[in-house]
């Protein structure tokens, strides 16, 4: 008999991967669950806030399952009749960011708008959610049911959709294919020719890029044209505040350069008016910032106000979706952070590209290892570091900072492109923000340096995973 389950068990579960019997799970359109998290350093709760009915489902009907293992959060759905997890994806949340703050390690509390989604299904679901412990195992933290037929938890009314969807790029049905949606906000109607212009040519720029640019035909990209009253995005330290559509701001957790929202219920409504996995906001701001998390958005900056420094807006809107998308960290530890012990230590870290290098015989991206490379990887790494520490004396939001950095800015990106290391896949100390203990694949990468190169083998691998994880 428990030979019996366990069969039935593995059975549903390949189904739920596969695909199989998609239709009799879903009824095809998507579920949106909204719920608030709340708490502070080493505590956290969740609550429903509400369900909705969006449009038809974007994602793919075959890998319902994920299997890639990222992110600092789980999802699981399970149907209630049976058992039977239907769905999964691994992601990572805002309020997980905001517990390494100085704000939350003082006990403050502090509530953030969320939002998960999954295939609508035909019955009553288990909804879960867990988290990472420090060996990286997932503990669930909260679940809740959710019936699909309840007109107090689930709001299946059709929203209108008040901006105009634009096309950008089309190959192939939603389900089949990466979907990403590009917002704009900060744009009013007057700018709203300038967004367009903008949307292509970041669009272009994510695709010019390795290995999206191989992998172009996997993706379909529209644009929907958000209009806002004011031009611009909210500027907190500079007393600049703005009636932007999307609530999209600069100093997010007291940091001047990193831009996100809190308008989650805004965002997702508006986003909604197009098939959609991924999100890309566009803010119409001068200031040099962006931000992404995995699986929630990527933002960036349009305007560049320097001379010969437009090539940066194209660095941060690919680098920003290398987090979002395939949930890449970060490389570089010489930038100022608002976090706090982002990575613990002795903890090896769930982002494929960073590693504690705690087992060197079995390090983390062995498969791409150069042949007899040495771990940790010998770079330039004292040359480069002299060149960052001048750098990061000079005050980015000074009219002069281009003018004085550009000359450390290209003897850095010099001594990376002739290092002995160029082109190897080792372990490079000196990653997600930390100068030591903690290692990179590469000695250079587009999540390590500020530049419009490629990303590296490592980086490159764990996006054609996800890409196939979506793309069919």
């Amino acid at each position: 008999m428990k030979l019996g389950i366990l069969f039935l068990f593995l059975l549903t579960t390949h189904q739920a991967a596969t695909g199989t019997g998609y239709s009799a799970l879903f009824t095809g359109t998507t579920m949106r669950f909204d719920y608030y998290h709340t708490g502070t350093k080493g505590q956290e709760s969740f609550s429903l806030d509400q369900a909705y009915e969006e449009g038809p489902w974007p994602g793919s009907v075959v890998n319902l399952v994920d299997t890639l293992n990222l992110g600092e959060y789980l999802l699981r759905v399970f149907d209630r009749g049976t058992g039977q997890m239907i769905y999964s994806r691994g992601f990572s949340s805002m309020f997980q960011e905001w517990q390494t703050t100085d704000e939350a390690a003082a006990g403050t509390f502090r509530t953030f708008s969320e939002s998960v989604r999954f295939p609508f299904p035909r019955r009553p679901v288990q909804v879960s959610f867990s988290r990472r412990d420090r060996q990286m195992n997932f503990h669930e933290l909260f679940s809740t049911v959710v019936d699909p037929a309840s007109p107090t938890q689930v709001d299946r009314g059709k929203k209108p959709a008040p901006f105009k969807v634009v096309p950008i790029m089309e190959n192939g049905g939603p389900s089949e294919k990466v979907d990403i949606v590009i917002l704009g906000d900060g744009y009013t109607r007057a700018d709203m020719e300038k967004f367009r212009k903008d949307a292509r040519h970041f669009n272009d720029a994510m695709f010019g890029t390795h290995p999206f640019k191989e992998r172009k035909k996997d993706f379909n990209v529209r644009a929907i044209e958000v209009e806002s009253e004011d031009s611009g995005i909210d500027v907190p330290d500079k007393g600049v505040w703005k009636n932007n559509a999307l609530g999209a701001a600069y100093n997010t957790f007291g940091s001047a350069r990193y831009v996100l929202t809190t308008e989650n219920r805004k965002l997702r409504d508006i986003a909604a008016s197009a098939p959609y996995d991924f999100i890309c906001i566009l803010v119409n701001d001068t200031r040099y910032g962006g931000g992404g998390i995995f699986q929630l958005y990527a933002t960036t900056y349009t305007k560049e106000t320097t001379v010969g420094q437009e090539w940066q807006m194209d660095y941060v809107y690919v680098h920003e979706f290398g987090h979002s998308f395939a949930g890449l960290g970060d490389e570089y530890y010489t930038s100022s952070t608002a976090y706090n012990d982002f990575y613990q230590p002795g903890v090896e870290p769930w982002e494929p590209n960073v590693t504690g290098l705690s087992d060197r015989k079995n390090l983390k991206w062995k498969e791409f290892a150069s042949p007899g490379i040495d771990l940790p990887t010998l770079w330039e790494k004292s040359s480069y570091d002299s060149l960052e520490a001048i750098r990061g004396k000079l005050d980015r939001l000074a009219p002069d900072y281009y003018e004085k950095r550009e000359p450390l800015h290209k003897a850095g990106m010099k001594l990376l492109r002739e290092s002995k290391a160029a082109g190897k896949v080792g372990a490079f100390e000196g990653a997600g923000y930390a100068s030591k203990g903690l290692y990179r694949p590469s000695v250079d990468c587009r999540m390590f340096s500020l530049s419009t190169g490629d990303f590296d083998p490592v980086c490159s691998a764990a996006i054609m995973r996800m890409i196939d994880l979506y793309a069919h």
